[in-house]
């Protein structure tokens, strides 16, 4: 269980991260999309959100966004974590826990390598 000045810090930086969104430019900016329906929270997609979210506030990155989505209709796959990078075909990635969420990252939406080993299907 949380203490109230957990909640509070929670909500003052969720709080932050929804107005630098609002002020960025969307045209120019990745998003990172992390399945949330229930089938992927209950495979360990929370973990996954979280590890994003706070990876992206603590070092400053700019024009990413990290958001959630329901269903996206892969099960058995997930925790699945979508990345769409402006003028690229989307990448999706399965199985994904924090730690391989934080190589995404680093990898991938900073350094512009695909991560092969965590894809679906042929997208390698």
């Amino acid at each position: 269980m949380k203490s109230i000045a957990d909640i509070k810090a929670i909500r003052e930086k969720m709080q932050a991260q929804i107005i630098s969104r609002d002020n960025e430019d969307s045209a120019n900016e990745t998003r990172v999309v992390v399945g949330m329906a229930t089938c992927g929270i209950a495979a360990g997609a929370r973990p996954v959100f979280n590890e994003l979210v706070d990876q992206v506030a603590n070092r400053g990155i700019k024009n990413v966004k990290v958001t959630r989505t329901g269903c996206i209709g892969m099960c058995k796959l997930e925790p699945i974590v979508e990345v769409f990078v402006p003028g690229q075909e989307k990448v999706t990635y399965v199985h994904v826990d924090a730690e391989k969420a934080k190589k995404i990252l680093d990898q991938h939406v900073l350094g512009g390598k695909i991560c092969s080993e965590y894809l679906v299907g042929d997208e390698a």
